[in-house]
């Protein structure tokens, strides 16, 4: 059976980097971390993780700014307040939870957060900067994979390396980081001829595709290490009816037994989103007073 990577347990120590950073900050040279986050609407999954990013900002001893705006906010009145949270010096990292609206355009919202303060790394400069192997803010979720697969191999130089998945949040940018460290790397997606043989010659597979349970066990080469980043909800009869569980893009009994290290769906790459998140801002802290950034919690 495949060693199980717990990534509740490893962002409790991510977290615990971040506030020992906090407080060195604090205590060498007065600066307090500040992370803004901004809610468009009364959406009640999102409320929940605006929530939990709040109390975990406060407990590592960072500041909390939440901003909750009515759905109906015009467009310009957000941006508004983007530029202001822009020239907040108290702020150092700003993430506008998404999705927003329909009548906002979620691009323009992405784009006009300063680059240095883009904590989501989702603006065009920086997915531009890590596309070129320069220093970016990087996505939380591929950040927090790449994390958790130097903690099990070390050096990820000369392993073959599979994503599945394209996507401009987590596809894409994982496949950047790879590369970055070395990795030979292919993006498998819908229309990859032989999908399953491709997935199979990996030593590294992501699965970020967003298809309950897609990758199964002889989709995977004995010994391979296997990040399942997908969150799907699936019925549940047996819990009753109308009940649902949670299940990732690869189905969990068939690749543990052939795997060899594999994060559960819940608990794996889950909690080290909003970790990374806080390990962001700690970067994006220290990257504008020019102090040196946290050992570990960087690409």
């Amino acid at each position: 059976m495949a060693d199980i990577i717990d990534g509740k347990a490893f962002a409790a120590t991510v977290r615990e980097k971040v506030a020992t950073h906090v407080a060195r900050l604090k205590e060498e040279h007065g600066i307090t971390p500040g992370l803004a986050v901004v809610l468009v609407g009364e959406d009640p999954a999102s409320e929940v993780y605006v929530r939990n990013k709040g109390r975990q900002t406060v407990e590592c001893g960072m500041n909390s700014f939440e901003h909750k705006l009515p759905a109906d906010t015009p467009e310009a009145d957000l941006l508004a307040l983007i530029d202001q949270l822009n020239n907040d010096p108290a702020v150092h990292g700003i993430l506008c939870q998404l999705p927003v609206p329909d009548h906002i355009d979620e691009a323009t919202v992405i784009n006009a957060i300063a680059p240095e303060k883009d904590v989501d790394g989702f603006h065009i400069s920086n997915v531009g900067l890590l596309a070129t192997g320069q220093k970016a803010m990087v996505p939380c979720t591929p950040l927090g994979c790449l994390m958790m697969l130097r903690d099990r191999h070390g050096s990820l130089s000369g392993m073959d390396a599979v994503v599945v998945g394209r996507s401009n949040i987590v596809g894409k940018p994982m496949a950047q980081l790879l590369l970055k460290d070395s990795c030979t790397v292919t993006i498998a997606h819908s229309r990859t001829k032989n999908i399953e043989e491709v997935c199979k010659r990996a030593d590294i597979l992501v699965a970020a595709v967003g298809r309950p349970e897609m990758i199964t066990g002889d989709w995977v080469k004995p010994g391979a290490t296997v990040i399942d980043v997908g969150i799907n909800r699936i019925p549940a009869p047996e819990r009753g009816e109308g009940k649902m569980r949670l299940v990732g893009d690869v189905e969990f009994a068939s690749v543990s037994a052939v795997a060899g290290a594999i994060t559960p769906v819940p608990g794996g790459v889950g909690p080290m989103t909003i970790a990374v998140l806080l390990a962001n801002t700690v970067t994006a802290c220290c990257r504008m007073n020019g102090l040196a950034e946290p050992e570990g919690l960087t690409a």
